[in-house]
């Protein structure tokens, strides 16, 4: 054991101590957070304003096209054809031609220029326009008016509460439960590929230079892989826990600003509400969000979280340790590496049907076969697995390590120091079956 954590010592220490550890661990964060930033404030700066011309022959529509931020209307009485000159010449961004209709059962010729594609958001809100228009014209010749049809809507909201066994109400949100598992799985998904190739790559870089020979004759074959897995592991935490507090950081000060804007924001709405003697009650959009995370177990997740990327990493970076000591080249790998990867991708693309109902027997299935379960059950978790479930799934997943450790050890252990063979699964399996 003694040789395991000295292995276990010079792994970690070698890599965290490289340069390209250092600056991704830094570097990350940074990234992450700047692109939400910079999403945030291009959604706040607002496009450039249109310039558009409204013919309209109907004269249905006098006062429908209002300016605004983003759009300067300009109705228009000229004929067709000198309007669309001025597309042409680029003296204005936009026609919108109304033709005169024969009825408002039959509204087909409404036109809209420009002198090159139209975003779907500025087509689809002129549409919008114009059919609510004729649906209030409509309804005025049938006698109806807008405020009988609205009395008649109904809007319903449901509130969802988790009630337990024990008969304990809490409130849900399954938006942000969603999200959670979302990020969660992906999370998982992609730290088991990125530090399980480095696992294989750092084996396969250790038996071409020889070194490894060098090692096993003072190491135990089946230590020396324990050693890297576990050594590398423990840099793939801790640069994810890094990257946690870090982006933790960063987004508490990017949310405090957020919302000192949007505190702003609302008093200058308050003040102009209660000049015009509108009474309405603020909304704080971050207390929603903080509501909607406290509906979360988050010890829970987050130790649910910490167990599945552990094991699930251990699970398959002993695979890809057993396939790094197999070949002597990462071209020579790809063909071994599909297979292992299957599981993944296969829990990845059913997180969808896992979401419709997280509590049905696939999901459940999903989340207790241990190639499958790390990235399944994180999606389930924030929705509320019974403690029988997750504890069987726990158990299953070290079960499942203990199993592909040994299993890879028994390749690891002929061809770690097997070099210029050609090999496939028949060598494999005949390795597999050596005695020591």
């Amino acid at each position: 054991m003694n040789n395991i954590g000295l292995i276990i010592a010079r792994e970690y220490l070698t890599r965290v101590k490289k340069k390209s550890f250092i600056i991704m661990t830094f570097l990350a964060p940074l990234l992450f957070v700047g692109i939400f930033a910079l999403i945030f404030w291009l959604s706040d700066q607002g496009g450039e304003n249109k310039n558009i011309e409204v013919l309209d022959e109907s004269g249905l529509f006098p006062e429908l096209f209002v300016s605004d931020d983003d759009e300067t209307y300009i109705y228009i009485d000229t004929p067709l054809d000198s309007a669309k000159k001025h597309v042409e010449n680029g003296i204005i961004d936009g026609l919108i031609y109304i033709p005169e209709f024969s009825n408002l059962d039959d509204t087909e010729g409404v036109l809209f220029y420009a002198p090159g594609n139209p975003s779907i958001s500025l087509v689809g809100s002129i549409e919008r326009r114009i059919e609510n228009e004729l649906e209030s014209i409509k309804l005025l010749r049938s006698g109806l008016t807008q405020e009988i049809l609205d009395g008649l809507e109904s809007d319903v909201s449901i509130h969802s509460i988790n009630l337990s066994s024990s008969g304990e109400e809490k409130d849900s949100s399954s938006g942000t439960a969603t999200g959670v598992g979302y990020v969660a799985a992906f999370m998982i998904y992609m730290f088991i590929f990125i530090y399980g190739a480095q696992c294989m790559r750092g084996v396969i870089e250790e038996k071409t230079s020889r070194i490894v020979e060098v090692i096993i004759s003072s190491v135990r074959p089946f230590h020396l892989m324990m050693g890297k897995v576990i050594g590398i592991a423990a840099v793939g935490f801790t640069q994810l826990l890094m990257w946690i507090v870090l982006t933790g950081v960063l987004g508490s000060v990017g949310i405090n600003v957020f919302s000192a804007r949007m505190e702003a924001s609302q008093q200058m709405t308050n003040a102009i509400e209660q000049s015009a003697d509108i009474q309405a009650q603020p909304e704080n959009p971050i207390d929603d969000i903080m509501k909607s995370v406290n509906s979360i177990n988050i010890p829970l997740t987050l130790g649910a979280f910490v167990f599945y990327f552990i094991c699930g990493y251990l699970l398959y970076s002993a695979l890809f340790a057993a396939v790094g000591s197999a070949v002597d080249s990462d071209a020579d790998a790809q063909q071994f590496m599909f297979p292992i990867t299957i599981p993944l991708i296969a829990a990845i693309a059913s997180l969808g049907a896992v979401l419709i109902e997280p509590h049905g027997t696939f999901a459940f299935w999903m989340s207790m076969i241990p190639f499958t379960s790390p990235v399944v059950m994180m999606m389930r978790v924030p929705f509320g697995v019974p403690l029988w479930e997750l504890g069987l799934s726990m158990v299953l997943l070290v079960a499942g390590f203990v199993f592909t450790i040994w299993l890879a050890s028994r390749i690891y252990r002929i061809g770690i120091l097997m070099h210029g063979t050609k090999v496939n699964y028949k060598v494999l399996a005949k390795w597999f079956m050596m005695k020591n």
